[in-house]
């Protein structure tokens, strides 16, 4: 029975939030499908578009930091109009994730798990080849580098994803210790612990590589440094035990 008067119920905010996904995920088809539809020239164009406005965003934000910077400032720096970035993302948050989502995985792909096995490269070599995978891709995104490791964080949405991207990496490493104590390749200790002390020292040594302005020619003696520092503590590489398990 209506009461006379009586006002609608506001939706819920699980409400608000489901509605807003089915949104999102209605122009996202709708979108996939006039891509499909748009010429191949054309979906070209905006493919080089989209690679110019990531780039653009990327030296933006390490010049001026995450929080700083506007969609606007973005806009200026690539000479289009405001709502040109709007075509591409939906804000600069947008921008960002794709931007780390990116660097993540180059560094995930970097890495290779070590062998073991009568066929497999020498450990040592294989060592070095992951830690100089990791501070190439460094120095060769020194942007986006500044930007993880010495942007001032203070905005919740730049934190969370910040807290994502480093857990992984924590996660990859705690791992691959574990399998490496497994082997006799890392000497005993908790591996996530092991794991904060070389990602703090990796992330010092970054700080001041791209804060010096060291190029990606630098990786090769960085490299060898990070690996003499690593044997003189948790790494002993001259006997693992043979299991042919990688690490």
């Amino acid at each position: 029975m209506k009461v006379p008067g009586a006002k609608k119920a506001a939706p819920s905010s699980r409400a608000r939030g489901e509605s807003q996904v089915k949104k999102k995920g209605s122009a996202k088809r709708e979108e996939a499908a006039q891509e499909r539809s748009t010429p191949p020239s054309q979906r070209r164009k905006r493919e080089q578009r989209r690679e110019q406005l990531l780039a653009v965003a990327r030296d933006v934000f390490a010049k001026r930091g995450y929080a700083r910077t506007s969609v606007d400032d973005i806009a200026l720096e690539a000479g289009v109009a405001r709502g040109t970035f709007y075509l591409y993302f939906e804000d600069k948050r947008d921008a960002f994730s794709e931007l780390l989502d990116r660097f993540a995985r180059r560094i995930n792909d970097g890495i290779v798990r070590i062998r073991t096995d009568e066929d497999a490269p020498p450990v040592d070599e294989q060592v070095k080849e992951n830690i100089l995978a990791i501070l190439r891709v460094c120095l060769a995104e020194r942007s986006l580098t500044k930007i993880l490791f010495t942007d001032a964080v203070g905005e919740p949405d730049f934190e969370r994803k910040l807290g994502i991207f480093y857990d992984g990496i924590v996660l990859l490493l705690t791992e691959s210790l574990r399998d490496g104590q497994a082997i006799g390749l890392v000497r005993d200790g908790e591996p996530r612990v092991l794991a904060y002390l070389t990602i703090g020292a990796l992330k010092e040594l970054l700080y001041q590589a791209v804060t010096l302005g060291l190029s990606e020619e630098s990786a090769e003696a960085l490299t060898q440094q990070v690996y003499t520092f690593l044997t003189s503590g948790y790494l002993q590489v001259k006997n693992p035990r043979k299991h042919g398990r990688p690490l």
